[in-house]
């Protein structure tokens, strides 16, 4: 609860908040503390003893503070009970920076994105109209970190002056996030990734735990196959609300409402795998390599406008210009949206594969390998072939005592999808890279194929079908 604490206490004194996700390395921590320019760091000794070294540093300028107890009483505390109370409230302008978002920093260090008063004031507002309307009745449970997702979702929940559940596992425990909604009549789940849907599902057992208080759970951050949102739907009910969003852009880009999940899951509309629609007061555009908006079912780059959009990347003009241009984010996603306005991810810019001249959406082709009985997990990437350029190339996580065979599973594919779209060879592995916040790390994994060749990066322009 010291985040809440903190970060609104920064908010009343006009200083800027930097979340931290207490999974990073010690480094990675060191880095962000110093490239942000922070004077305060707040941590827990219990669980990140490395971390004290900051305070020691020769010149160290920032003052670091335990919220751990040590002898009844935590150095935080400490300092919160020495404190004056003062009834000055700072009155920030709107484009003054608040929180300062850092990505995980999968391809090089993290960028700090710039969200200011006003991105936090229009994403909560927006979040209230379009994903869903807490009220001061509602529980929300926190289960994913606080730095991320679920602590921009507390924002609107602590405006509407509703309670607040706070997990306090060190990592996702569907159990215990189950036991946690019966005890405490949790009417919303302030935000899930997919994986920890997957798993919910996985650990469920019908019966054992009352649920029928929950009525939103939030989910985004990667994309979902539409297998595994079927399956959660029927195991859990129509409580599911999808947001597409970025740091950049946080939450509010395009949402799929409850009812829409509702709707289309009874009439099997293939507009179950889409994002959504564009959110209040935020325009999203799909665009070719020339910046020109694409016809319906046409894909090209994702962009977004709107008091959503970062104001920039700290103390980064390069890849400030790199992503804003006259007010529109370029996200780095590839879409489409339907002839109805539904918008379709595909997947990231740099992670589309060209085979013969021919664009491969990984995500495509994980989603019907997904759906095989015997695959647990997948992730599918481009490596390096003579002829093609790239070839397809499946790596996948089977069920325990499966024997299914790479042959099968190609054969399952070409059931499905077009040949080209189809993998030439399929790798088994025991457990695939994740990051901190529980995505796969496409990129890892497709790296270990393109060691010794000049070429590392598959895809890299806007497709254009």
């Amino acid at each position: 609860m010291e985040v809440f604490e903190i970060m609104h206490g920064a908010f009343l004194g006009g200083f800027v908040v930097v979340p931290l996700n207490s999974r990073l390395h010690v480094k990675e921590v060191d880095y962000i503390v110093e490239h942000s320019g922070s004077k305060v760091l707040v941590y827990n000794s219990t669980t990140h003893p490395e971390v004290a070294h900051l305070s020691s540093l020769e010149n160290a300028t920032v003052k670091v503070f335990d919220i751990s107890l040590t002898s009844g009483q935590s150095e935080y505390e400490d300092l919160l009970a020495s404190a004056e109370v003062s009834s000055r409230i700072a009155e920030p302008e709107p484009d003054d920076p608040a929180w300062l978002f850092y990505t995980s920093g999968t391809t090089g260090r993290p960028k700090g994105a710039t969200l200011t008063h006003r991105n936090l004031v229009a994403m909560s507002m927006n979040y209230l109209a379009d994903v869903y309307n807490i009220q001061a009745h509602d529980t929300l449970l926190h289960v994913a970190p606080l730095s991320h997702g679920s602590g921009l979702v507390a924002l609107p929940g602590i405006a509407r002056g509703a309670t607040h559940v706070i997990s306090d596992r060190l990592s996702f425990e569907p159990t215990h996030m189950f036991e946690l909604i019966e005890s405490h009549r949790v009417t919303h789940v302030a935000f899930m990734a997919p994986t920890q849907i997957v798993r919910s599902i996985e650990e469920f057992e019908s019966g054992r735990w009352d649920l029928t208080s929950l009525v939103a759970v939030c989910y985004g951050g990667a994309p979902i196959y539409v297998h595994d949102l079927k399956r959660a739907l029927q195991t859990f009910g129509s409580v599911f609300v999808q947001i597409f969003g970025q740091g950049e852009c946080p939450i509010t880009a395009t949402s799929l409402s409850l009812d829409q999940h509702a709707r289309f899951l009874d009439s099997d509309d293939p507009r179950l795998g889409s994002v959504g629609i564009p959110r209040t007061d935020v325009e999203v555009v799909v665009v070719d390599e020339n910046g020109v908006p694409c016809a319906p079912g046409v894909s090209g780059e994702v962009l977004v406008r709107g008091d959503v959009v970062m104001a920039g990347y700290w103390r980064d003009e390069v890849a400030t210009n790199e992503a804003l241009h006259n007010g529109w984010l370029h996200t780095g996603d590839v879409g489409a949206f339907d002839a109805t306005g539904f918008l379709y991810l595909h997947d990231r810019k740099k992670d589309v594969v060209i085979s013969g001249g021919n664009n491969v959406y990984p995500t495509e082709v994980e989603s019907v390998l997904i759906t095989h009985p015997e695959v647990h997990q997948t992730v599918v990437v481009g490596v390096p072939d003579p002829y093609w350029g790239e070839a397809v190339r499946a790596v996948v996580v089977v069920n325990e005592s499966s024997s299914v065979s790479s042959e099968e599973l190609i054969a399952y594919c070409h059931e499905h999808l077009a040949g080209y779209k189809c993998p030439k060879v399929v790798d088994f592995v025991n457990e695939l890279p994740v990051s901190a916040y529980g995505k796969v790390l496409r990129r890892e994994v497709r790296a270990r194929y393109w060691e010794g060749f000049d070429r590392t990066m598959a895809g890299g322009a806007s497709p254009s079908s």
